[in-house]
């Protein structure tokens, strides 16, 4: 990752000119209202966490151990202004003194960094003259080379037992339908495109766009460098490539006919590197996915679970012989979902991600299922919302309590690489932000838990409370939402969260039924019932601010993205308490998600388990479109012009149906983003800045609070 870069403080009026020069120009957005109304009473920005801020942030991600221990490298990611992009960098630790330096650096983005077995190469992704890159150094000289120059991105590169050979995935086009052939323009001609004929039932994918035609292959090459070999010829698709010994590999795909029709559904398979012949491991109705082949190449580690066709369903970790028969669940009395997997070095268990309420846990499992717990802090690499995100890798060359490197997490920093051996406390071998926040007022993040209206159950909330905070009930506050609606926020740093903080808004994101994290039946408390009795534990954590005397209850504001867009829109047709509401990337109409989105399958096949024309009134009941007519608070509706997976069309509905009830809104659309609305720096900025602006046009002064009137309404 790039060195810190323009760290500077700027006047007030220049804020005030990029930012509104971010609306106009970015999102084509006329005025909603001055900035200078939000930051008015701010004598000295100086020590605020502004916009521009989200350029100067750094976090670590992908940190991989050397099979000795004694180095890790990991993707330093930071925000280059001149590319509006985040970029990454590949830095080195010395695990023995903490030094660091660059590894691979200026090359566009590098990253997928993994050690040969014995620990003297390094492979990893990068780009040369535009091309995807996968390249091969010697950490004796430092001398690099390519081992492939690719049309398509490998993914996942990694490196045989005997370090002779390297596996990867990589898309392959193919030939699509043709239904005519088209006679031959004359020379100079300026004919039309060609027509696209589609015959897939998915032919557009979020972040991808309208897809081409083909599938990930599995190809191996030399770690010499040379051609690679494709060696499989998929139906559907394969990924997740691991080594079987130095003849063979795993893989995970679903080899069937009309695949398609069962999104979630795959299989472990095996595949001879001599004879090419794929043979299934795993047989059952479910995901299994993730094969990680133990040390001594006997048995194989993997996640999945039996399909019982529900919108969320616990992953578990088994593990099998590596002929495929008589695997064991070794999770089956765990309640919480198992993630990114890897074999402890002796090959006497595994180490598993499990998000536990609310915290990334690292965990050890023994092949008895026997649990200890190594590390409570893994996450920080969301970024901008606090969401649950993190990886972690493990030193080959050790013993039971073998070192490992983690994204270690906080409530003040994104991601710094830590390293552990579960036996102590974890040292933290980065601080790539000091530089920066040491210098800024942060706001302070304060957990809480509240009793659900509803039922009493327990749901937990994080509240960011603004520099120079005293609870004397006159601040704004702003509920952020999560999406999902399977996810899960948690104590992580979050840009998004630390600019509303920072223009004074207690800022509260909640957990509530549905969120992940908390086990299997919490998660399913919304199967066929959302939106439903999430909306009530949301509105029982905003009653808790208020009794507190947090928050004024006319200065009470909402906004939400993806799931969380789904919830605002459905709380702003079931309550008026809100002064101003921001709906981004919302569902709004179940029937066009379930027949037009990138996941439509998955919507119709395990969200709601009916067609719309079978179940029109579950799929109209459901959506927030159904409640449009008691909409009265202000909403201003965002959407990526680029999204599939909640695509324009549906903000577009909410936003028509506001203009006609002569509701105040505004549709806000982002060129070129897709369902990441926020993905790159620019984005982020203007995404806060005009749901900031738009509610500052709602807000009231502290002297004019009140209190705040419920809307009755069927459920």
């Amino acid at each position: 990752m790039a060195v810190r870069r323009d760290i500077f403080c700027v006047p007030i009026n220049q804020i005030i000119r990029l930012v509104m020069r971010s609306i106009l120009l970015t999102l084509s957005l006329l005025t909603l209202v001055n900035i200078d109304s939000v930051l008015a009473e701010e004598a000295d920005t100086s020590r605020l966490f502004t916009s521009e801020r989200v350029f100067d942030l750094e976090y670590a991600d992908d940190p991989q151990i050397s099979p000795d221990g004694r180095f890790i490298v990991y993707a330093r990611k930071s925000m280059s202004k001149l590319k509006d992009r985040v970029v990454s960098d590949l830095w080195i630790i010395d695990t023995k003194n903490g030094t660091q330096r660059p590894l691979i650096s200026g090359q566009g983005s590098s990253s997928s960094a993994r050690w040969s077995p014995n620990g003297d190469r390094l492979l990893y992704v990068t780009s040369t003259d535009g091309k995807p890159d996968l390249r091969v150094r010697f950490m004796d000289t430092g001398e690099s080379f390519s081992v492939a120059q690719l049309e398509h991105s490998p993914s996942r590169p990694v490196w045989s037992p005997d370090a002779k050979s390297i596996a990867f995935t990589m898309f392959v086009p193919s030939q699509g339908l043709a239904l005519a052939t088209a006679p031959k323009a004359p020379e100079q001609a300026e004919w039309a495109e060609p027509v696209k004929v589609i015959d897939d039932l998915t032919f557009r994918f979020d972040g991808a766009g309208y897809l081409k035609k083909g599938h990930s292959e599995v190809f191996t090459v030399s770690a010499q460098g040379g051609t690679p070999r494709r060696i499989t010829t998929s139906d559907n698709g394969l990924s997740g490539v691991q080594w079987l010994g130095n003849d063979q590999v795993v893989v995970a795909g679903n080899e069937v006919e009309d695949a398609e029709l069962d999104p979630i559904e795959s299989e472990i398979y095996q595949i001879d590197l001599g004879t090419l012949a794929l043979t299934a491991l795993t047989q059952r109705d479910g995901p299994d996915r993730s094969p990680a082949v133990s040390p001594n190449g006997r048995s194989i580690a993997y996640l999945g679970y039996d399909d019982k066709l529900k919108a969320y369903q616990q992953t578990d970790l088994y593990v099998m012989p590596a002929d495929g028969s008589e695997p064991k669940n070794l999770t089956q009395d765990f309640d919480r979902s198992i993630s990114s997997i890897a074999w402890r070095p002796d090959g006497k268990g595994i180490l598993a991600q499990v998000g536990v309420d609310g915290e990334i846990h690292l965990i050890s499992i023994d092949l008895a299922g026997n649990r200890s717990t190594l590390a409570t802090d893994v996450g920080g690499t969301s970024f901008g919302r606090p969401y649950g995100s993190g990886s972690f890798s493990v030193a080959s060359n050790g013993g039971s309590q073998p070192k490992i490197a983690y994204t270690k997490a906080s409530t003040e920093r994104p991601a710094e690489v830590a390293m552990t051996t579960g036996a102590k406390q974890s040292k933290t071998m980065t601080d790539l932000n000091s530089d920066v926040l040491d210098y800024l007022d942060m706001a302070k993040i304060e957990e809480i838990s509240v009793k659900s209206r509803h039922d009493q159950r327990d749901i937990e909330a994080w509240v960011a409370l603004p520099p120079g905070f005293k609870a004397d009930g006159t601040y704004p506050m702003i509920l952020e939402i999560h999406g999902g609606p399977f996810a899960m926020y948690g104590p992580f740093f979050g840009a998004e969260i630390q600019r509303y903080a920072a223009q004074g808004y207690v800022t509260v994101y909640v957990n509530p039924r549905g969120s992940t994290g908390y086990g299997e039946e919490f998660a399913q408390l919304i199967d066929l019932a959302y939106p439903g009795n999430d909306h009530d534990d949301l509105m029982s954590v905003v009653d808790e601010l208020i009794s507190k005397q947090y928050v004024s209850d006319k200065r009470l504001f909402i906004t939400g993205g993806s799931g969380g867009g789904v919830l605002t829109a459905w709380a702003v047709g079931k309550t008026q308490r809100f002064a101003a509401a921001a709906t981004v990337k919302p569902v709004i109409n179940w029937t066009s998600m379930a027949l037009s989105a990138d996941i439509a399958r998955f919507v119709s096949r395990h969200w709601l388990r009916a067609q719309p024309w079978e179940d029109p009134e579950l799929y109209w009941r459901l959506s927030p479109l159904s409640l449009v007519g008691n909409v009265k608070t202000p909403t201003l509706v965002m959407v990526g012009e680029a999204d599939w997976r909640t695509p324009a069309w549906e903000a577009e509905q909410f936003y028509t149906a506001l203009k006609v009830q002569k509701v105040d809104t505004a549709l806000v659309r982002v060129p070129g983003a897709s369902h990441l609305i926020a993905a790159r720096p620019s984005q982020l900025i203007a995404k806060v800045d005009n749901i900031m602006a738009w509610f500052a046009k709602y807000d009231l002064k502290p002297e004019d609070a009140g209190s705040s009137e419920q809307v009755t309404t069927s459920k």
